[in-house]
Parts: C-alpha cells; sequence; structure tokens
C-alpha cells in the first residue's frame, strides 16, 4: 500500500498551517532552486507529480503554461488546489503517482517537488516519466538530499551539552531502502537512495543530465529563517535537472 500521510488529519493541519506560514524551508530554499532550473514555462505542457495544494500548477499558468495536470494521492491535496486554484488551463488528478496512467500524451516539461522520495521503485517512477516526455522535454524533480536519508536512525545533528549543534553525522549512506521517522506523525516513510542511483537511474533511462543543484537559503530566507545558515554545514535537498534525449 502506498503511504498517503496527508489525508491523516493530524498531519495535514500542521502541515498547511506551515505551509501558509510562507516561512519555510520550501519557500526559501526548494521553490527557488526548481524554478530556477526552469528554461521556460511559456506555451509549454506540464505534468506536475505530487501536485500537493496546485501552488506550483498555478505558478506555471500564471507565467506563461498552456496546460498542467497536477497529480497526487492525497485527497485532502487535491481538494485544497481546487478549491484555491480553479482555472480551465489546470486539471487535477488524485491518484497515486505509481499508478499514473495517461493514455496518448506527452509533456514539454515534467516536474517533481519533494515526492520522489516517497516512491519506493524509482526505476519504474523514471521509466514511466520517460514515456511521457515530449521529445526533448526536461524532467526536473527534488527530493531530500541523500545526505539526509541516510543514517537509519534519522537523527542527525551531534550537539553539546548545551544543545547547539557541533556536527552533521552520516551514517549507512551505501544502505538504500526504507527510513521511517516522525514528522507531525509517527512512522512517515521515505526511501534513502544514493546520489549516484538517483543520477545513473536518469541515465540508464535515456536521460541528458544537464543540472545538479545542492541549494541553500535566498538572503531573504536567512533574515526570516536565520537557523536556515546551517545549510552551508549540510543541504537539506538536491535538484536535479535533466532531459529526454532526441
Amino acid at each position: 500500500m502506498k503511504q498517503n500521510i496527508y489525508d491523516n488529519p493530524d498531519f495535514f493541519k500542521e502541515y498547511m498551517d506551515l505551509r501558509e506560514s510562507g516561512i519555510t524551508y520550501n519557500d526559501f530554499i526548494e521553490q527557488p532552486a526548481i524554478k530556477s532550473a526552469i528554461s521556460t514555462l511559456k506555451d509549454k505542457t506540464i505534468l506536475d507529480l505530487g501536485c500537493g495544494a496546485g501552488k506550483f500548477a498555478k505558478y506555471c499558468v500564471d507565467n506563461g503554461a498552456s496546460k498542467v495536470i497536477g497529480v497526487d494521492i492525497s485527497r485532502n491535496m487535491i481538494e485544497q488546489a481546487k478549491k484555491e486554484n480553479e482555472n480551465e488551463k489546470i486539471e487535477y488528478i488524485c491518484t497515486p503517482i505509481e499508478d499514473l496512467e495517461l493514455q496518448n500524451q506527452k509533456f514539454d516539461l515534467i516536474i517533481s517537488s519533494l515526492a520522489v522520495h516517497y516512491i519506493k521503485n524509482y526505476t519504474n517512477l523514471i521509466q514511466k516519466v520517460r514515456n511521457l516526455l515530449s521529445k526533448n522535454g526536461e524532467f526536473i524533480f527534488s527530493t531530500e538530499h541523500p545526505i539526509v536519508t541516510a543514517r537509519i536512525e534519522m537523527d542527525n545533528w551531534l550537539r553539546d551539552s548545551n544543545g547547539e549543534k557541533l556536527h552533521w553525522a552520516l551514517d549507512n549512506y551505501q544502505e538504500e531502502g526504507k527510513r521511517e521517522h516522525n514528522w507531525y506523525v509517527d512512522g512517515v516513510i521515505v526511501y534513502h537512495r544514493t546520489i549516484s542511483t538517483l543520477i545513473n537511474t536518469l541515465l540508464d533511462n535515456g536521460f541528458i543530465l544537464e543540472k545538479v543543484i545542492e541549494p541553500q537559503s535566498i538572503p531573504s530566507g536567512l533574515e526570516q529563517m536565520p537557523k536556515l545558515v546551517n545549510e552551508k554545514r549540510r543541504p537539506s535537498f538536491i535538484v536535479i535537472k535533466s532531459r529526454g534525449a532526441s
């Protein structure tokens, strides 16, 4: 069974409160980085895998996209997206990414923001993306950085007696697979993969690697969330941009 933590009412409330605050790692690190990797949105057809509440889909049409299909496993998220972003250019589909079936459709850009680490079979995902991508289309995704997901205990900052962060503990890096941790609720599952697996699976399935970003905070983020200075010590995310071979 695919995990669907976003339909857990306790998790959904806490998560939406966080995102609506506008003071998040997404706002100051991940989203600026993933948007910077996009060549253009004008007149493009876009598939958004793990679309959440639809903010990125709205961003796409506001910047000239001709069509966006947003896909998410969470009914809560899809309902929120439809409520906030009614637009004839946006279509939402409530289904696990792994189960998505779109017949006779190709996309100029396929994007996935912080959803890949929830997918158990990464190779199947990449093959699905390849089949849905137009000739020379772009595939851009962000995921939790393997430095973050590696350690099985998922408790990485080592601290002194005053609680100050001494250094980040890295362990179990080559042991790929399931990791379980607490994020608002117990039992949140992500899948750890090495950087080489993330990249080589793309290359093995006919993608051309174009850019890898290990982003830090934008300046306004450091002002509003001073703890983001720790991104210089270890990155939270990695963004990978690739293109389907012609």
